[in-house]
């Protein structure tokens, strides 16, 4: 009997590459999509396809549909793509693992890793290198911060509400109004710019084994003051794999996470600057790299015997939509590295165009222009405001 994996919010890139994945491996897969023109709703990979509310709008409608669907069909397992999905998921684990299988952390252990702040404190709590950060929740005192800083949300994705603050009078002056529309924030120290970026990716079982990582090395990114990674190199550094497994550890972390972390140009130390629980958007690094992300989830979860997997880093992703954007708005389009006109070889790979999934990209870009003609979407990928 084929097993059926659902995948949540799968309208997104990511749900391509893992779809991909576990079609191969021989799983019926099912999508639940909230946006008809995506990559998800229409790659090949899918055997099924259900529109569905929006899990970033209406989250208790969203669970009230995926929990009377479990109960209706046999699903074998269930990933999250999304910061959103993996927290509800998270939220009503108790009552969602009644019916299938996924794995999630309690949703107090997933609040202390998401919430930016938290995860921060976490940090400085286990000793591990991260920027220095005021909690604005406690009793604070500005003269603290080197200035410039970063005014964060302590929940958001990308570089949503925040704001670079150059002294304290222009602070008081910022503060209200981000906190009204994003929540609580934290004050963080600025990072110059000058270092490399990174994502690290590891998965860790019940026990809080690690079972897998991988990681990243990201050249350019759009926004270009702040944003998702447009063009990346897969990398070996055990270095950022332990940093990162040594805080998941200290959090009691359960499942998938992949992290951001920052070179600082002053000294050179890597610091962590925040945690996505949900497989990103450049997994597909990782999958030509060697690692097949969405096999090595499931088996876990399944309790089937992990494959060894070899990893070959050296592998460049680039996502073909944003590299026009970035090429359009940055200052070093003719001085970058690697050369942005390489559009070719047998190390290159493309996040968003798959040959043998063609009308997922066409439909994914037609969605991404529509989005793009929307105000409010354009202002949300602004990256971080100076």
């Amino acid at each position: 009997l084929v097993q059926k994996i659902l995948l949540l919010e799968a309208h997104t890139i990511q749900a391509t590459s893992i779809a991909k994945s576990l079609y191969k491996n021989g799983y019926h897969i099912i999508s639940f999509c909230d946006e008809k023109f995506s990559y998800g709703y229409y790659t090949r990979y899918a055997h099924e396809k259900r529109l569905t509310p929006s899990c970033t709008k209406d989250p208790d409608k969203y669970y009230r549909y995926l929990l009377d669907y479990l109960r209706s069909e046999k699903i074998a397992a269930v990933l999250p793509m999304s910061d959103d999905s993996a927290a509800l998921l998270s939220k009503h684990r108790e009552t969602l693992s009644q019916y299938t299988a996924f794995a999630a952390p309690s949703y107090e252990v997933f609040e202390n890793g998401y919430d930016k702040n938290k995860l921060m404190a976490a940090c400085r709590e286990n000793d591990i290198p991260h920027p220095y950060t005021i909690d604005l929740s406690k009793h604070f005192d500005l003269q603290t911060m080197k200035y410039p800083a970063i005014l964060k949300p302590n929940i958001t994705s990308g570089a949503r509400g925040m704001v670079i603050i150059h002294n304290p009078e222009e602070f008081w002056e910022k503060y209200p109004s981000i906190q009204r529309e994003y929540g609580n924030c934290h004050l963080q120290e600025y990072i110059p710019a000058g270092g490399n970026q990174f994502k690290v990716q590891l998965y860790l079982d019940k026990k809080n084994n690690l079972i897998q990582s991988s990681a990243i090395c990201k050249y350019r990114w759009y926004p270009v003051h702040g944003g998702s990674s447009c063009c990346n190199e897969s990398i070996e550094n055990p270095d950022l794999i332990n940093t990162c497994h040594k805080l998941l550890e200290k959090i009691k972390w359960v499942g998938f996470a992949d992290f951001d972390l920052i070179e600082d140009p002053r000294d050179h130390s890597l610091k962590i600057m925040e945690l996505n629980p949900r497989i990103p958007a450049c997994v597909k690094s990782a999958i030509v790299s060697g690692i097949d992300w969405g096999n090595v989830i499931v088996d876990d979860i399944l309790g089937n015997t992990q494959n060894n997997y070899t990893y070959t880093p050296g592998k460049f992703l680039r996502f073909l939509g944003f590299e026009i954007l970035w090429f359009l708005k940055s200052p070093d389009r003719f001085k970058t590295h690697p050369n942005w006109f390489k559009f070719f070889g047998k190390n290159i790979f493309y996040q968003d165009l798959e040959f043998t999934d063609l009308k997922s990209f066409l439909f994914g870009t037609w969605g991404n222009i529509r989005k793009l003609c929307n105000p409010k979407f354009r202002q949300t990928k602004k990256g971080t405001n100076k």
